[in-house]
C-alpha cells in the first residue's frame, strides 16, 4: 500500500521528510520487477532514480513545480525525446522519438518524474491489449483476463499501484474501458483540450490524450496540467482552464441525464445493478435530479465509429513503409517488393485487418456509401448530444456492457470485440469529454465501471458529479 492517498498528500510528507522520493521510486521499481508477469510496462528507464534526488531538493528549496515527486507511466503511443517509441508494433522497433510530446513535456516542466512506457495494443488499435508486439497485458485483479485497450499497460500500472499516475490515448474508450476493468479512474478529455502534438496518430479526429489514477484528485491536477492550446496542434483549443481542483460543486442542482439506449439488451445485469444502486443512493440528494433522455442515433455508433477510424488510420499508416524510419525488409530487390514485405512483416494482424478496411471504405466507388455516410451519421450524434445538453449537465451510462472478459475470449470474433466499446465510440464522435469511475464488483470480484459524459470543454461538472459518487 502506497503512504499517501493522493499527490497533495504525497507531497506534503516530501516537503516535511516523512517519506524520501528517491526510495519511493526506488519501491515502485522493485514493484515493476516484481510484477513483470502482468507486462504493463515495454521499457522502464533507468535515470529515474537520478532524476527524484534532483526533484527532492527542489523540493525542500522551494523551486518545485505542481506535480513534484509524481510518478508517471506513458503509453507507448507518446513520445518522450531520446527514449524508445515503438507503438507497440513489430515495425517501429528501436525507434527513439526526437522530441518530447507537448503532453510529456509540460508534466516534466512541473517536476513530474517518467518513469517508463506502457505497453498497448499495436498503433492503438484493440480493446483488450491483445494486439502488442510485447504480448498480452494481464488484469491485477485475475491474471486470466484482459485488463481493457488499448490503453492496458497504463491502466494495469496505476491499478497495481507500480506508479502514481498515467497517461493513456482514447479514440474510441481506450482509457475508458482499461479503467472500467481494471477498477480505477480514467479521463477522456474533450477533442482539443489537451495537445495531440507528439502522439502517434491512429485516428486523427478522434485521439485524445488523458490521465489514469486512482483518485479523483490526481486527475484533475494533471489535466489541468496538461490542458491547453499548443502552437504545434492546430486542433487543440484556445479555452479557459477552469479550476479542475475545485471538485464541490456550487450550482443549485446537477441534472444528470440517464439514456434509455444505454441499458437495454446486451447490458450485463451485474453492471446494471451496480449502477442502479449508485443512482438510488444519489437520488436522495437534493441537489441532484435524474432525467431519462434518449439518444437515438446511437444505435449506429460503432459501424459510424469503425468506417471513419479506419480511414483516417489507413491515411496515417502509409507513412510506415521501411525508408524514412523503423524496420525495413532488406531480402527484397525491388521496391514495391520492400514496401509490401516491410508492412506485412511489421504490422500485426488488427493493424493490418484496419488498414484493409479503412482503404476499402475510401476507395472509388465506396467512398460515397460508407465513408461520406458515416460523415453524416456523425454529425447527426453529434446532435444528438447537443440536444441532450440543453437538458442535463452530465450524461450517466455504463462503461461497458460486461466485465472484464477472459484472455483469448473474443480474439477470434472480431465484431464481438468491436462491440465492447458500444458505450464509449459515441463520445469520441461527438468530441465530448467522458470519465469512468469505479463503481463496485461482480459476483467473480471483478470491477463495475459506470461512465459520465458532459458537454464540450466541461471537465470541470464532470470530475464534480464523480465526487458526488465517491
Amino acid at each position: 500500500m502506497l503512504q499517501y492517498k493522493n499527490h497533495s498528500e504525497k507531497l506534503s510528507k516530501l516537503k516535511s521528510k516523512e517519506i524520501s522520493l528517491v526510495e519511493n521510486v526506488k519501491q515502485f521499481l522493485d514493484k515493476i520487477e516484481l510484477n513483470s508477469d502482468l507486462n504493463a510496462f515495454n521499457f522502464v528507464f533507468e535515470d529515474v532514480l537520478s532524476q527524484a534526488q534532483i526533484v527532492e531538493v527542489k523540493i525542500q528549496n522551494g523551486s518545485a513545480g505542481k506535480l513534484a515527486g509524481m510518478v508517471i507511466a506513458i503509453k507507448d503511443v507518446i513520445a518522450i525525446k531520446n527514449k524508445p517509441l515503438t507503438c507497440s508494433s513489430k515495425i517501429l522497433q528501436n525507434f527513439n522519438s526526437v522530441y518530447n510530446a507537448t503532453a510529456v513535456q509540460k508534466l516534466i516542466d512541473e517536476d513530474a518524474i517518467i518513469i517508463g512506457k506502457t505497453n498497448c495494443d499495436e498503433f492503438a488499435m484493440g480493446s483488450s491489449n491483445e494486439n502488442s508486439a510485447f504480448g498480452n497485458v494481464l488484469n491485477p485483479i485475475d491474471k486470466s483476463r484482459v485488463p481493457g485497450g488499448s490503453s492496458g499497460g497504463s491502466a494495469v500500472a496505476v491499478a497495481a499501484q507500480l506508479c502514481d499516475v498515467s497517461l493513456g490515448t482514447d479514440t474510441g474508450g481506450s482509457i475508458r474501458q482499461p479503467a472500467s476493468f481494471c477498477g480505477i479512474y480514467g479521463l477522456k478529455p474533450t477533442y482539443g483540450r489537451v495537445s495531440r502534438y507528439g502522439l502517434t496518430a491512429f485516428a486523427s479526429s478522434f485521439d485524445s490524450i488523458g490521465p489514469f489514477a486512482n483518485n479523483l484528485e490526481d486527475i484533475a491536477l494533471v489535466l489541468s496540467v496538461i490542458s491547453g492550446k499548443d502552437e504545434f496542434d492546430s486542433t487543440s483549443k484556445e479555452v479557459e482552464i477552469p479550476d479542475f481542483l475545485e471538485l464541490y460543486p456550487k450550482t443549485e442542482k446537477i441534472k444528470i441525464g440517464i439514456p434509455q439506449e444505454f441499458f437495454g439488451n446486451g447490458l450485463n445485469e451485474e453492471v446494471k445493478k451496480a449502477i442502479q444502486q449508485k443512482i438510488d443512493v444519489l437520488s436522495k440528494n437534493e441537489n441532484v435530479e435524474f432525467i431519462d433522455i434518449h439518444l437515438p442515433h446511437n444505435e449506429y455508433s460503432i459501424a459510424t465509429y469503425y468506417i471513419l477510424t479506419t480511414a483516417e488510420a489507413s491515411a496515417n499508416l502509409q507513412r510506415y513503409d521501411g525508408v524514412r524510419y523503423g524496420v525495413r525488409d532488406d531480402n527484397q530487390s525491388e521496391l514495391d517488393a520492400m514496401y509490401t514485405q516491410t508492412r506485412s512483416n511489421g504490422f500485426g494482424k488488427e493493424v493490418k485487418r484496419r488498414i484493409m478496411l479503412g482503404t476499402y471504405v475510401l476507395s472509388s466507388g465506396y467512398y460515397d456509401a460508407y465513408y461520406t455516410k458515416a460523415q453524416k451519421v456523425r454529425r447527426l450524434i453529434q446532435e444528438d448530444y447537443q440536444n441532450a445538453f440543453k437538458k442535463v449537465d452530465v450524461i450517466l451510462t455504463p462503461t461497458s456492457p460486461f466485465t472484464a472478459f477472459k484472455i483469448g475470449e473474443k480474439s477470434s470474433d472480431p465484431l464481438q470485440m468491436y462491440l465492447s466499446d458500444i458505450y464509449t465510440t459515441s463520445a469520441n464522435l461527438a468530441g465530448i469529454p467522458g470519465i469512468s469511475i469505479p463503481v463496485g464488483n461482480d459476483a467473480n470480484g471483478l470491477p463495475i465501471g459506470m461512465q459520465l459524459l458532459s458537454d464540450q470543454f466541461n471537465e470541470k461538472i464532470l470530475l464534480q458529479t464523480a465526487k458526488l459518487f465517491n
